[in-house]
């Protein structure tokens, strides 16, 4: 936060665990940061390379759509 507030930072990446615990850290720093106007961003989720869509969780693919790129 200190560094934060310092000025100079200009993005803070969540690099949490994707299960309960990493979701509420990334949550609970984020409302930490809101009012600093940093842009604040979290480490994109879904299918892993090489897996297959069929042993894949309802969780998985629901971060794997959201976080979906535009193929050019």
């Amino acid at each position: 936060m200190t560094r934060v507030r310092d000025g100079g930072v200009k993005e803070v990446i969540m690099a949490t665990n994707p299960n309960m615990a990493g979701d509420g850290t990334a949550l609970y720093i984020s409302s930490l940061l809101k009012d600093t106007g940093v842009k604040i961003t979290r480490l994109a989720r879904g299918l892993p390379t090489g897996s297959t869509i069929e042993y894949a969780s309802g969780k998985i693919l629901t971060d794997a759509i959201r976080g979906r790129q535009k193929l050019e």
